[in-house]
């Protein structure tokens, strides 16, 4: 499966799901999502503290990215408590050909 490929300019959304033991939909203790953006930087946000991260259902969560920079995005989604886990991915954004 290849990664996903986007423009500058297109608002991309990334999405972490979370199940318990019996792998059913569940809430985790704590969600954040980090992201890097081809530059090196980093920005984390939280659940419940940042309006960006949504909560879509009941162990689903998504956050809108606004890509200003052409290369390799990568993100991270963490959560704590029931439905700990980590869940890891990234995507491509191509180089404008046409200057605005």
């Amino acid at each position: 499966m290849g990664i996903n490929v986007y423009d500058i300019g297109d608002l991309v959304t990334v999405r972490g799901a979370f199940t318990d033991a019996a792998g059913l939909p569940a809430d985790p203790a704590a969600v954040s999502v980090a992201y890097e953006d081809p530059s090196g930087n980093v920005t984390t946000l939280v659940y419940g503290v940042d309006a960006a991260v949504v909560k879509d259902s009941t162990g689903n969560y998504s956050l809108e990215i606004s890509i200003d920079e052409a290369g390799d995005w990568h993100y991270r989604w963490i959560a704590t408590g029931t439905g700990q886990g980590a869940q890891l991915g990234q995507f491509a954004v191509k180089n404008n050909q046409v200057a605005a």
